[in-house]
C-alpha cells in the first residue's frame, strides 16, 4: 500500500485518517540532561550518579487537560444495498419488492479545544464537514450541542460555539518561536479515548503539503491517529503552538509524521469567521515551482532559492505589475521567499486591494515591483503550468513548428518536440512537449533555438505539457 496523507474523525464510517504534530517554546533546561563526567569513565565510589531531567509533561496536562473537547459529529447517510437480481431479466419486475432502507446514522470522533470562556471552540474543518449534529463533550463529562460559526477548507479550521459561560481555556502562544528539536505534548480523543496525552518533538517547520498551499505545517512525531485531529499542540510552555491535522502513513495509524496547523494561522481564520463569517485572502495571479539548484544556475542565482514564476494570469495583478514568466520572487515586502512554497500564505495574508513590494530576480539583477494585490475567489490554488525550449543538437531534440492550426487550437506559438535524448531527455522533456521560450526569451523556430543554446552551459526551458506549464533547467556541459 502506498503512503498518503490522511485527514481524520476517527471512528464509524467517518474514519478520516487524523492528524498530530507539533513544537513548542524551548525552556532552557527544561530537557538538559544533568552534567556528568567528561570521560564517560563510571563514578568515583559514593559519587550519585548522574540524572536525567526530563519535561514536567503533567504539570502541562494538569493545567490545560481542562479546556480540551471531544467533538461528536453524527451525519445521515442513505445505505446502498446491492440488488440481488441486477443481472436477472425480470431485474425490473423483482426490483418493486426491495424493501427501502432507512438513513443510517454515520458518526465520527475529532478533537478541539476552547479558546474564549463564553464556549469559543477550534478544531479542524474535516471534523465537522457534513455534520448534522455536533456534540461536544468537556473534560467534566458536560455535554453541549454545538453550532458551527464557520470553516475555512484551505486552511482546516473550524470555529464552533456552545452555550456555556466560565469555561476554561487553553493558552494561546506564538509558532513563530517554534524550533526543530522542541519538545511538543498533544491532547486529544485517538480512536475516542478522550483525554488522551502523546508526546514527541517538532520534526521540522513550515512543510508545504500537496492540499495544504496557506499553511506551512509543523510537523512532529507525537503520536496521532484517528480522533487526535482539531486538538491542541503544546510547547513545554503550556501554550498552544498547533492544531493536530494529518498524518502520513501507511497504514492509516502512526508512524511518526504528524503535521498540525501553526496557530497564527489559525487564531487569524478564527478572528475572520467570528467577524465576518468568511475569510478573504490576496491573490496576485502566478502560478510556481521550486527553484533547484540546476535552474538557480540558469538565471544566475547565488544558490537555489525563491518561487519561479512559470505563468502569469492575463489581466491579473502580476500582469498590471509588469511580472513575467521567468521572475523569480525572492521577497515579499520584506521577508524572505526561500522556498517556494513559502510565498502563497505571504500573499494570502494581505488584505485585497493592499499593495505588496515584491523583490523579483530578472536578467541577473534584483528589481522591486509594487502589486496591488487582489482577491482569492477560489478555494483551489492554480496548478502549475509548464514551459521548455531545447534545440536538436546539442540538447538532444527533434523540434519542429506548430502550424497554425495548432497554435489556433492550443492557444500558444512554439516548437513541438518530436524526439528526445541526451541531456534533454535527463533533464525530463518528453515528446510532444511544446516548447515555449529559452531563458525567458520566447522561440518560434528551429534557428532560434540554436542561438539561443549556443555557448550555454545551463539553460532553462519554459515547455508546455498538456494543460501544465513548466520551466526544466538542462545541463549542457
Amino acid at each position: 500500500m502506498s503512503a498518503s496523507l490522511l485527514k481524520g474523525f476517527a471512528a464509524g464510517a467517518f474514519v478520516l485518517a487524523l492528524t498530530a504534530a507539533g513544537c513548542g517554546g524551548h525552556e532552557a533546561g527544561a530537557s538538559s540532561p544533568a552534567t556528568g563526567s567528561s570521560s564517560g569513565a563510571p563514578p568515583a565510589a559514593g559519587t550519585p550518579a548522574p540524572t536525567l531531567v526530563l519535561p514536567d509533561f503533567a504539570s502541562i496536562v494538569q493545567a490545560e487537560s481542562p479546556a480540551v473537547v471531544n467533538i461528536r459529529v453524527q451525519a445521515k447517510a442513505a445505505r446502498e444495498v446491492p440488488f440481488p437480481f441486477g443481472g436477472d431479466p425480470f431485474f425490473e419486475f423483482f426490483r418493486r419488492f426491495q424493501i427501502p432502507q432507512p438513513n443510517i446514522p454515520r458518526q465520527g470522533v475529532g478533537s478541539g479545544f476552547i479558546v474564549s470562556p463564553d464556549g469559543v471552540i477550534l478544531t479542524n474543518a474535516h471534523v465537522v464537514e457534513g455534520a448534522d449534529s455536533v456534540i461536544v463533550k468537556l473534560a467534566d463529562r458536560r455535554e453541549f450541542k454545538a453550532k458551527v460559526i464557520g470553516t475555512d477548507e484551505q486552511t482546516d479550521i473550524a470555529v464552533l460555539r456552545i452555550e456555556a459561560k466560565n469555561l476554561p481555556v487553553v493558552r494561546i502562544g506564538s509558532s513563530k518561536s517554534v524550533r526543530v528539536g522542541d519538545w511538543v505534548l498533544a491532547i486529544g480523543s485517538p480512536f475516542g479515548f478522550e483525554n488522551t496525552v502523546t508526546a514527541g518533538i517538532v520534526s521540522a517547520t513550515s512543510r508545504a503539503l500537496p492540499d495544504g498551499t496557506y499553511v506551512p505545517f509543523i510537523q512532529t512525531d507525537a503520536a496521532v491517529n484517528p480522533g487526535n485531529s482539531g486538538g491542541p499542540l503544546f510547547n513545554l510552555k503550556g501554550e498552544v503552538i498547533g492544531i493536530n491535522s494529518q498524518i502520513y502513513s501507511r497504514t492509516g495509524g502512526y508512524q511518526g509524521l504528524a503535521f498540525a496547523i501553526p496557530i497564527d494561522v489559525a487564531m487569524k481564520v478564527k478572528d475572520q469567521l467570528l467577524t465576518t463569517g468568511r475569510v478573504e485572502r490576496g491573490r496576485i495571479g502566478v502560478t510556481i515551482q521550486e527553484v533547484t539548484q540546476a535552474l538557480a544556475k540558469s538565471f544566475g542565482l547565488d544558490a537555489p532559492r525563491g518561487a519561479l514564476v512559470t505563468s502569469v494570469e492575463k489581466d491579473g495583478p502580476a500582469a498590471k505589475a509588469g511580472i513575467e514568466p521567468g521572475d523569480v520572487i525572492l521577497g515579499v515586502n520584506g521577508q524572505p521567499v526561500d522556498i517556494s512554497s513559502a510565498l502563497p500564505p505571504l500573499i494570502a495574508d494581505i488584505k485585497p486591494g493592499q499593495t505588496a513590494r515584491l523583490e523579483i530576480w530578472r536578467e541577473g539583477a534584483k528589481r522591486t515591483v509594487t502589486v496591488t494585490v487582489g482577491r482569492l475567489e477560489t478555494a483551489r490554488a492554480g496548478k502549475p503550468e509548464t514551459g521548455a525550449s531545447p534545440e536538436g543538437g546539442r540538447l538532444g531534440l527533434a523540434v519542429r513548428p506548430l502550424t497554425r492550426d495548432e497554435q489556433r487550437a492550443i492557444g500558444v506559438t512554439g516548437l513541438l518536440v518530436e524526439g528526445v535524448s541526451g541531456p534533454a531527455a535527463e533533464a525530463g522533456v518528453q515528446e510532444g512537449d511544446i516548447i515555449l521560450s529559452v531563458n525567458g526569451v520566447p522561440v518560434k523556430d528551429v534557428a532560434q533555438l540554436r542561438n539561443l543554446v549556443a555557448g550555454k552551459s545551463h539553460v532553462a526551458l519554459r515547455v508546455r505539457r498538456g494543460e501544465a506549464v513548466l520551466f526544466i533547467p538542462i545541463e549542457l556541459g
